[in-house]
């Protein structure tokens, strides 16, 4: 059995900077590259700050200050047992915004983060620039969408599984996380999957799962998200989220997504800022910033210089 590598692993050298920031209670690690207006960089399940290693160079060379976070219990930021809301991780990015000196940030997110991006345009509006949501749905598109083992729902079976205690985290970790392999497979488009890149990231967030706490905070994200349905809390963020957003929003989806199916995206527009009409790449899957890390980063570029 190999010991549990420390959360200073996921500090990969590059051009950027890593440093450690205050904000809403808890220390968030992120990796900042560049000067202008600040683009903050949200990852997925079972991923960190380093999922976005091409969009960091790509936006400080546009003239950005690129700031990817390891969100609230995942990679070398504070794990706490509590406070995998929506209220709070949305409060965790406000106060990151704050706490990183900008009035208001442009806010970039993949699957988890795309969604938690959305929430945080919608409970505090003043904060954000805009909206990229790549490979994710509007929290209530997915929820509206994700009926069991049909469509949405079928492809989001593993929220399901993730809902009884202990097993998901066992399964998560053993075999030095071999799970994130089987996953990022099962979701990513077929030409990322035959490349030594595919391989190398992998490795990447397998090793960054394997980190103490991280499979236990990910999986919460999930178990929140869930039972929050049958409470009151639930219902209040139904409220809260419930309206379009005011910033504008782009939409980047892979139209082999097998996680978040394009059609889910497609309803998000619903709840979208100014707007044009989301983009579908053929041959992409989940992972459009990894799979196709160039045309990405342009059309991220572009939005963000139109606005």
């Amino acid at each position: 059995m190999h010991a549990s590598p420390d959360p200073s692993i996921v500090r990969i050298d590059g051009p950027w900077v890593h440093r450690d920031v205050s904000a809403n209670g808890i220390r968030l690690h992120v990796a900042e590259l560049g000067d202008g207006p600040v683009v903050v960089l949200l990852h997925g399940f079972a991923e960190f700050w380093w999922t976005w290693h091409h969009q960091l160079g790509a936006l400080a060379e546009a003239g950005f200050r690129a700031v990817a976070v390891d969100l609230r219990g995942y990679g070398d930021s504070d794990k706490p047992p509590r406070g995998y809301d929506a209220w709070t991780l949305a409060g965790d990015v406000g106060g990151l915004i704050k706490s990183l000196g900008a009035r208001r940030a442009h806010l970039v997110g993949h699957a988890w983060g795309g969604m938690l991006a959305w929430t945080v345009a919608a409970l505090h509006p003043r904060l954000v620039a805009s909206v990229t949501a790549i490979g994710a749905a509007h929290p209530l598109a997915l929820r509206s969408s994700v009926r069991p083992w049909r469509g949405q729902g079928r492809a989001a079976g593993h929220l399901f599984r993730f809902q009884v205690p202990m097993a998901p985290e066992k399964w998560l970790l053993k075999e030095e996380a071999k799970a994130v392999e089987d996953l990022f497979g099962g979701w990513a488009g077929h030409r990322w999957r035959s490349t030594s890149d595919f391989t190398e990231s992998v490795e990447a967030f397998r090793q960054a799962m394997l980190v103490p706490g991280v499979a236990h905070s990910a999986l919460e994200y999930y178990r929140w998200a869930f039972r929050a349905q049958f409470r009151g809390e639930g219902r209040r963020f139904t409220d809260a989220v419930g309206t379009r957003i005011t910033a504008p929003t782009l939409q980047l989806h892979g139209a082999d997504d097998t996680c978040i199916l394009p059609e889910t995206a497609t309803s998000s527009v619903r709840w979208a800022g100014p707007h044009a009409e989301p983009e579908f790449w053929p041959g992409v899957g989940h992972f459009p910033h990894l799979e196709v890390p160039d045309r990405t980063s342009a059309a991220l570029v572009d939005f963000l210089k139109r606005d």
